[in-house]
């Protein structure tokens, strides 16, 4: 596999792309900051120097106009590439973002606007070698309309949606696509956050996600409980979803 994973600093992107390198696959990293990006590649090749290098580019989910470039660099580092990782994504608690209506706008159109026009870019590349696997982060907060994640839910329902579509119209082309729901992880997005039932550890996700990606799956629940979870959730009648708080 040669893979370019943005989002691959921190959380699970950086998880994913460990988890891609101990088993010799050609890793490429996206992100926000070129010392973060650096440190991260340099860590990669030191805990496995007979890596191939490691190469890293910037790439900033509010700057869509950088998304060519990105994959350009990724392409001529790896000899073209035959997968996409998408973990970046942005995050705040419902109140912060019904308070702050600029935050609200930034945070929708990264989660959605923007990660479709990076999956856009990347679909075409992709395609034009015959397909390839694409692999997104959408989240749990997507099944459903819920109190708590209103405004980042809603993000996520429509990334969902589109990583489905994807998948329906060019399956048959060689194009995989999974879209991965996680529930709680425990990484630096959720720090502050008291952990509910059933939260996940980066590492162990990342390894249900390499393993769907290899059995090309269209779809994870990590950790996989929640697949029950929102199977229950998904046959609420609204008038209970109005009268709890999940």
């Amino acid at each position: 596999m040669k893979a370019v994973v943005l989002g691959g600093t921190s959380g699970m992107g950086r998880a994913i792309a460990q988890r891609l390198a101990e088993r010799g696959d050609a890793v490429f990293l996206l992100g926000l900051d070129e010392p973060d990006l650096e440190r991260s590649a340099s860590d990669l090749k030191a805990r496995h120097p007979k890596h191939a290098p490691i190469g890293y580019a910037l790439c900033d989910l509010e700057r869509p106009e950088g998304f060519a470039a990105a994959l350009d660099a990724a392409d001529s580092a790896l000899g073209g590439f035959d997968s996409v990782i998408v973990t970046a994504a942005m995050f705040a608690t419902q109140d912060a973002l019904e308070a702050d209506v600029e935050l609200a706008r930034r945070l929708v159109t990264v989660n959605y606007a923007n990660t479709v026009v990076f999956c856009e870019h990347a679909r075409k590349r992709l395609l034009s070698r015959g397909g390839g696997r694409l692999t997104v982060f959408s989240s749990v907060a997507g099944d459903r309309g819920r109190k708590p994640v209103a405004i980042y839910g809603s993000s996520k329902a429509g990334l969902s949606v589109y990583l489905e579509a994807l998948d329906h119209k060019f399956h048959a082309a060689g194009l995989s696509v999974l879209c991965v729901k996680p529930g709680f992880v425990k990484t630096a997005m959720t720090t502050g956050l008291k952990p509910p039932p059933f939260a996940g550890e980066p590492d162990r996700v990342a390894a249900s996600v390499v393993r769907a990606m290899d059995a090309r799956k269209p779809v994870l629940y990590a950790p996989g409980i929640w697949a029950l979870i929102l199977l229950i959730i998904r046959w609420l009648p609204r008038f209970v979803m109005r009268k709890i708080n999940f």
